[in-house]
């Protein structure tokens, strides 16, 4: 069972046409029902499509514009990968100085990378000495970029949780809430 946390705590969702449809949904479902709020952000307003297996999915409402955010403003951060979500988020430099300013601060506040999610992370040179699970297509990249690969589906190093499967999305999400209601204060 799930964590409930009262509603001061407020997630973000980078994410770009082709997002792994999976990834994105049972994650934010799963935290708006531990009581997290939950904003999806992308590079346009307007709405956002899904990838679903091997074709498009669902459409997703955008709820705010990365140019117009802060990381301040967030207590976590999901990546979730997919066919062209990465390719398209990785040519914005607004959505990447996003992603590096979780790191800027020690407050390990949760950041999830999910299969090519991870792609993010590089672009925005946070992986150095960081233990990282790795999706295929990336993995001498991480390397290069100095992350330590570990061979498991799910990975966690002080507040970055990368996973290279959607398989463990369940574990995954519990984890991130757990970390939420870790620095919960009432």
């Amino acid at each position: 069972m799930l964590t409930t946390l009262s509603n001061n705590k407020t997630a973000a969702i980078l994410a770009k046409d082709g997002f792994e449809q999976c990834e994105l949904i049972e994650t934010r479902d799963a935290l708006v029902s531990a009581g997290v709020k939950v904003h999806v952000i992308s590079i346009e307003p307007g709405t956002i499509i899904g990838w679903n297996g091997s074709k498009w999915g669902i459409e997703i409402e955008v709820d705010r514009v990365v140019s117009n955010v802060m990381a301040e403003d967030y207590d976590a951060l999901i990546l979730p990968g997919g066919l062209f979500n990465p390719d398209a988020l990785l040519q914005d430099k607004d959505a990447i100085n996003f992603v590096k300013a979780f790191f800027s601060d020690a407050k390990d506040k949760p950041v999830v990378a999910i299969n090519q999610g991870t792609w993010m992370l590089l672009e925005a040179d946070v992986l150095k000495n960081r233990l990282v699970a790795s999706f295929p297509t990336v993995l001498n990249r991480l390397r290069n970029a100095g992350a330590k690969i570990v061979d498991r589906d799910l990975v966690v190093d002080k507040g970055l949780y990368t996973s290279r499967s959607s398989h463990n999305l369940a574990a995954l999400n519990q984890q991130v809430i757990q970390q939420l209601t870790k620095h919960h204060t009432h």
